[in-house]
């Protein structure tokens, strides 16, 4: 059975209603991601039609999700807004502390001993506020969700950005930053600008060597890191009926790497299918008997052009497989074209490592089809030429491939079955294989390959594909080998051939699982007590912001002017900073360490104005602190681009940094620096980004008069004493802006609870 089924039933009870309503109101068909918007409106039945793009709404999500490293920062806020439990179903997840390294069994031990403070504050914040909470190795949160919690037409939001995963299930499940989650969970609305919509029409069907993953690497390729922002991406035709539920859930995962809002996909036969095998049918039941409206409406997928802002189209039966990389998930080339490109470019052919799992592709269909390609490779005596590693999606995943013999196969092959976590896809990964920063080349079925992510060496070329590629890849150990033409010498000298992958949807004898690692609240939690010591280098209580005045925007100094591209990995390292994630002043020293100086083009060496002296941006900021100087920050295009971690904002916040101004934002990022009472600003003019200069200062002349809509002027005064005046636009609402008068979200929640 499954859970919150109750929640579940009252949704699809109003869903018709609701649907029927905003068709009337909108005056035309509906897409799905429409029917499901317009049905969780905070205020009910809808009342009007919002301008897609344009528009702010308040919106009911009918549940929560958040992995250990951002959930330590958001129960940290929750426990501030003066609620005894959560308003919505809201789970915690333990899957990103544990570092891969030896083994499963060895790192689950090593990660209970090193983050027990963590996992035991988490646990009792979960038990005392009624969250369910899921232990170190019961899974990863996207796989554990989709098993257990995502259902058709449902609106979720989590605290990562891949909580898009579920789209897989036909739900909007949206990553936020935890101030977001807090909102929710303390009972009140949530805000999204409404999204705009992308439609991509799939046709075919794959086969072969061609997979799910490979229609996400080619729409990535397509529509860049930045090419969704805005947008919800929807999936339709008879080419997705024709994918599988997990691979629908692959595909939206990785929209996130497009910046999309979220994806999703109509309710069909394969999510009835997963969810009876998952031991839910009774939410098949449920929503067969609302099917009409878990999907769009017919005359949109017929005409699609008419609904959708923006339309692509994929024929699955041409698709061939890709490989996307390196450090960006955007640059997408199919496999066997690979060779010459890395050649002119430098790319060492040579492949590494081979990373089979993360919440991308570590289903059990997943696995099936990468086990296929690794016994043929024992079979055929052919000696893998790269180190494997496999990271199971959760203990169920585990638990059952262990039982129908697919980990053997790997571990026939000499692989490392790791841990049921995240591991090396976030940078938790001891690598024992290179010292130093070797310029080398890794292949994993992940979803982000930015540099550095998986194991710190800015020289780490990682390569995206499905499982399926990167057990072939790895097995020949280049990154030129295309299966679908080449051969292999195997350990006789004999020409060999590695054989199509073959997958299994569903395992044939079920799903099973002796302990799933789930634990369930205390119906009353009033009486646990949740214990910091005050003396912890990982956990801190909060101290609320106070406002940032307008006296405080005058004589602002120049923190860094970020170069290129600075994604919140730059912003806030992860690897081995993670375990700061619960303590802002500790995690704070890593604060915009790896965005690179438009000045030097070096990281983490910036110049201090007050000595001019050059030092590490926290330690500047540090200094600017002491002497009750505020400060700004200029980035390019996509700034804040990846992770959801509110870290990225809260950090600079803490330091006193007070504005963020650059060409354009990430979603998620501009909403979090908001979320901390921060100013978050793009040019008018992009060329003005060249005027900045390296000793500037920084004067809001006219922040008095902030208000929605209307631009705002920043004088920049330069060291020889001549001025530019440079207009800048921001996109916040009155609630917004009262966000930032009273120093961060919270702080109005926390009053509001007051009263």
């Amino acid at each position: 059975m499954a859970f919150d089924i109750d929640m579940i039933k009252g949704v699809y009870a109003t869903m018709g209603e609701r649907v029927d309503k905003a068709r009337e109101i909108v005056g035309k068909p509906l897409t799905l991601a429409e029917k499901i918007l317009y049905s969780h409106l905070w205020d009910g039945s809808p009342t009007k039609a919002f301008v897609r793009g344009k528009d702010y709404v308040d919106f009911a999500p009918d549940r929560i999700a958040c992995q250990d490293a951002t959930a330590q920062m958001a129960l940290l806020q929750f426990m501030q807004a003066g609620k005894k439990k959560v308003a919505v179903p809201t789970t915690v997840h333990c899957d990103h502390l544990i570092q891969a390294k030896s083994g499963a069994a060895a790192d689950l031990k090593s990660a209970n001993s090193t983050s027990a403070e963590v996992f035991n504050f988490l646990e009792s914040v979960s038990n005392k506020y009624g969250i369910g909470f899921w232990k170190p190795g019961a899974g990863i949160i996207h796989q554990v969700v989709l098993e257990n919690y995502a259902f058709p037409g449902g609106m979720m939001i989590g605290t990562d950005s891949h909580t898009v995963n579920a789209g897989g299930l036909g739900m909007v499940a949206i990553g936020v930053g935890g101030a977001d989650a807090v909102d929710v969970m303390a009972g009140m609305a949530w805000e999204l600008k409404f999204p705009k919509l992308i439609g991509v029409k799939l046709t075919g069907k794959i086969s072969g060597w061609t997979s799910a993953k490979d229609v996400i690497l080619k729409v990535a390729g397509i529509l860049t890191v930045k090419g969704g922002t805005g947008a919800i991406v929807e999936y339709f035709g008879e080419g997705a009926k024709n994918l599988s539920c997990t691979g629908k859930g692959t595909i939206c995962n990785m929209g996130a790497e497009i910046g999309a809002t979220t994806s999703t996909f109509g309710y069909d036969d394969s999510m009835e299918r997963y969810l009876r095998a998952t031991d839910r049918g009774d939410i098949a039941d449920a929503a067969n008997e609302i099917r009409e409206h878990l999907t769009a409406d017919d005359e949109v997928y017929a005409n699609p052009e008419k609904y959708f802002d923006e339309l692509i189209e994929i024929n699955l039966s041409e698709l061939r497989p890709h490989l996307n990389g390196p450090f960006t998930p955007d640059l997408a080339t199919p496999v066997g074209e690979l060779g010459p490109k890395a050649k002119e470019h430098g790319w060492p052919i040579n492949v590494d490592w081979g990373l089979i799992g993360s919440c991308t592709n570590s289903s059990y269909e997943d696995l099936t089809r990468a086990a296929s390609i690794a016994k043929q490779a024992v079979t055929k005596k052919i000696s893998p030429k790269s180190d494997f590693g496999i990271n199971p999606g959760s203990e169920q995943i585990r638990y059952t491939a262990e039982r129908d013999g697919l980990l053997q196969i790997f571990e026939d092959l000499g692989a490392t079955i790791f841990t049921n976590a995240c591991g090396p896809c976030i940078g938790q990964w001891d690598r024992s294989d290179l010292k130093g920063e070797e310029k080398n080349t890794i292949v994993h079925s992940f979803n982000r390959n930015f540099s550095k992510r998986a194991d710190g060496n800015p020289n780490t070329h990682a390569f995206v594909g499905s499982p399926e590629m990167v057990a072939a890849i790895a097995i020949s150990g280049r990154l030129d080998f295309d299966p679908m033409n080449d051969s292999l010498i195997n350990d006789e000298g004999q020409e060999v051939k590695l054989d199509e992958p073959m997958g299994i949807e569903l395992p044939p004898n079920g799903f099973d699982v002796e302990d799933a690692g789930y634990l369930e609240p205390k119906a009353d939690g009033s009486g646990v007590e949740v214990i910091v010591n005050p003396d912890s280098e990982r956990l801190q209580l909060l101290e609320p912001f106070l406002p940032i005045t307008n006296e405080q925007l005058q004589g602002m100094k120049l923190l860094i002017k970020a170069f290129g591209k600075c994604t919140t990995d730059h912003i806030s390292m992860a690897g081995p900073w993670l375990r700061f994630r619960g303590h802002l002043d500790n995690i704070a020293n890593n604060t915009l360490i790896g965005a690179v100086n438009a000045y030097n083009k070096k990281t983490n060496f910036v110049k201090n104005q007050l000595s001019g002296e050059y030092g590490g941006v926290p330690d500047t900021q540090r200094a600017y602190k002491a002497a009750g100087i505020k400060s700004i920050v200029v980035g390019d295009h996509n700034y804040g681009e990846g992770s959801s971690r509110e870290h990225a904002a809260m950090q600079p916040r803490h330091l006193g940094v007070a504005a963020v101004l650059v060409k354009s934002f990430a979603r998620i990022h501009e909403t979090n620096l908001k979320k901390q009472g921060m100013l978050a600003l793009t040019f008018v003019n992009e060329q003005d980004y060249d005027l900045i200069q390296e000793d500037d200062t920084f004067n809001f002349v006219d922040i008095a008069d902030f208000a929605p809509g209307k631009p705002l002027t920043i004088e920049v005064v330069h060291s020889d004493g001549s001025k530019d005046n440079i207009k800048v636009n921001h996109t916040y609402n009155d609630s917004q802006i009262g966000w930032f008068r009273e120093g961060s979200a919270l702080n109005v929640i926390k009053r509001e609870n007051a009263v």
